[in-house]
């Protein structure tokens, strides 16, 4: 059915620092499919201040948060669900009459594919990166009990920061660790970024492991990510990570969940 946009059509938005059309493609799929009178449109800015001033003020109904913004938006919302109290990192706000909600729904997708991929918690790993993303991480692979692992980082303090709140060890590599499990959350291997041609992890340590883990979406298979592939390597990607939270978003902005073919529908559509 084809929508009609008029002066009564919702708004949901993403920020984020380089914007891609996941997110767009897959919420207007979902919108077209349930004839609902919402649209869906990606934006980047400079003035997050700004921008989430303008989500309250003009009542745009739903906002996705991204790299680098998750933590920043923190002192610019109302309330933290639980969701996003626990890990101190926003990816999802949801506005009503201008009172701004924050929710974390990376946790609940990692979460999810840890089990799904039956990942053993018995497993050592190795996690880079030390912002929101890997906070999410983190926060799921402790709750999922997993104990024997490294949370490594350019900035060795942001990475002992990061261990010491869930309980791991923290380093600048990861000499004498020989990791089972290693996850990206940085944005090496992002598309349109300085590292976007850079794995995240050197050949010999990809080769060593079991299970690679990277939640960099786009583009959706990284250098990682086929460097992996090319070993058989069991692997675990970011666009599987993006369309789990993205569904946890739309049930949040509009209040209906959409049936699992419905939903695999829109996470094939947006990877187009």
């Amino acid at each position: 059915m084809t929508r009609h946009l008029n002066k009564d059509t919702t708004l949901c938005m993403s920020l984020a620092a380089r914007p891609s059309n996941f997110g767009t493609r897959f919420h207007n799929f979902l919108y077209d499919a349930l004839d609902l009178d919402y649209l869906y449109k990606a934006f980047t800015t400079t003035d997050l201040a700004g921008a989430i001033s303008g989500v309250r003020a003009l009542g745009v109904r739903g906002c996705a948060i991204s790299m680098p913004f998750k933590e920043q938006v923190i002192a610019l919302v109302d309330e933290l669900d639980a969701s996003a109290k626990a890990i101190h990192s926003v990816n999802t706000i949801v506005n009503t009459e201008g009172y701004l909600k924050a929710y974390n729904t990376d946790y609940i997708a990692i979460a999810t594919l840890l089990r799904q991929y039956q990942v053993d918690n018995g497993l050592t790993f190795v996690l880079r990166g030390s912002g929101g993303m890997a906070k999410a991480v983190a926060c799921a692979l402790r709750d999922a009990g997993f104990t024997r692992g490294r949370i490594i980082d350019r900035d060795p303090a942001n990475a002992a920061r990061l261990a010491d709140l869930y309980g791991f060890e923290a380093g600048s590599d990861i000499a004498g660790l020989h990791p089972q499990l290693l996850i990206n959350a940085t944005p090496i291997g992002m598309a349109g970024g300085h590292d976007e041609n850079t794995l995240a992890y050197s050949e010999e340590e990809i080769a060593a492991a079991d299970t690679v883990f990277d939640v960099v979406a786009l583009p959706e298979t990284t250098p990682l990510i086929n460097a992996a592939r090319a070993l058989n390597k069991t692997v675990i990607t970011g666009a599987e990570v993006f369309a789990i939270q993205a569904v946890e978003q739309f049930a949040l902005y509009t209040g209906v969940r959409p049936s699992d073919e419905l939903f695999r529908q829109a996470a094939a559509w947006s990877r187009q």
